[in-house]
């Protein structure tokens, strides 16, 4: 590796990884996933990188899953060949791609509508494959892509069973809504309810002779309790590799297992309540925190400074006149509120152990997103 061997030589804005945090989030979701008895495919989206997806998989993952093609064909060229699509696939050109990664790998695709599971079943057709595996997107109170669990998603799930080139295998959720939780218990409950609902789905498809083998939940923040869940079979989590504000803010994580932080440099100190830093919306994105908490990040062991506001290249701290001292030229660390944006933002992470710059991350997928 060229450049800083030291932390403190590193240029700013940087997305730092503290490699020790990170191997411990990836061996604790995974042996959380081997006590349940459940498969672990982790959201790739998160990292969008080849070398952390391949760390997740001899923790023990059994394959990891993607949002768009671009993410699948990086993986796919860097060796890694079990797949899950969870988006649907619409749209003439990313059918093409779909029809020669299909003759590459098997792909699991994941579909919400007879309209879409009809596009893909003629990629696969094209592509001389017999069958693509599907799972039906479930909307299990995320208000997002998916039918209700029930009564429309087992018609939607027998519908697509009968189109020539798809084999039904499966059921996903997301449950981005356990955002909202206001509580630990409330998540908790929010997210076995989610679960089941996914479960009790999927019986009565197999009550009606359909083969679902997948039922798969996921989410960093319920993971924990979707994975307790009987008939469960697999988890999605993804966030869970580096951790970050919101994580915290849900009571998935301490500010200690937040792997990823952002170094950034006091730039200016105009008042003495307020002071800028050199990481904006373009380093950090403007995703809010959740739970409705103010700012945009939360600065690592620095109370008294807060993140409230940010411009492309400024980030404006709000400074307790009654906290620590701070200076232009001072370093500080940021935890962002939502990790996987402000990690498509940067074309590179430095992974550090003990204060020491080991190794550049590229984030190969950053951009990915079609």
């Amino acid at each position: 590796m060229e450049g800083p061997s030291l932390l403190e030589e590193l240029d700013t804005p940087a997305l730092v990884v503290d490699l020790d945090v990170m191997d411990w989030n990836i061996e604790r979701m995974a042996a959380l996933a081997r006590q349940a008895g459940v498969r672990l495919r982790p959201h790739v989206k998160t990292h969008k990188s080849p070398w952390i997806a391949h760390r997740q998989i001899r923790a023990g993952a059994a394959g990891i899953t993607v949002a768009k093609l671009g993410e699948a064909e990086v993986m796919i060229e860097a060796g890694i060949t079990d797949i899950f699509v969870a988006y649907p696939i619409v749209g003439e050109p990313k059918l093409r791609r779909l029809e020669r990664l299909l003759n590459e790998v098997d792909l699991m695709l994941a579909v919400d509508s007879v309209e879409a599971a009809e596009s893909v079943a003629q990629a696969v057709r094209r592509s001389g494959r017999a069958t693509a595996r599907v799972c039906i997107d479930v909307d299990t109170g995320h208000r997002r892509l998916g039918l209700p669990p029930g009564a429309a998603t087992v018609e939607l799930a027998e519908r697509v069973a009968r189109i020539r080139g798809l084999e039904v295998v499966g059921l996903m959720s997301h449950a981005g809504h356990l955002a909202a939780a206001s509580s630990q218990p409330a998540l908790a409950e929010a997210a076995r309810r989610a679960a089941e609902a996914l479960v009790e789905t999927a019986e009565t498809l197999r009550k009606r002779r359909l083969a679902i083998e997948h039922v798969s939940p996921g989410s960093t923040t319920g993971a924990a309790f979707e994975a307790q869940v009987p008939g469960v079979t697999e988890i999605r989590p993804g966030t869970y590799v580096f951790n970050d504000r919101n994580t915290v803010e849900r009571w998935a994580a301490s500010e200690a297992d937040c792997a990823l932080t952002v170094l950034t440099t006091v730039v200016s100190r105009p008042s003495p309540d307020r002071a800028i830093v050199d990481a904006g919306s373009k380093v950090l994105s403007s995703d809010p925190a959740a739970g409705g908490a103010p700012s945009f990040g939360l600065i690592a062991g620095r109370p008294d400074l807060k993140l409230e506001r940010l411009s492309e290249e400024h980030g404006i701290l709000s400074v307790d006149p009654a906290g620590g001292e701070l200076r232009v030229g001072d370093r500080l660390r940021v935890i962002p509120n939502h990790v996987c944006p402000a990690v498509n933002l940067s074309d590179v992470l430095y992974g550090c152990r003990d204060g020491r710059v080991v190794r550049e991350i590229r984030v190969a997928a950053r951009g990915r997103y079609r």
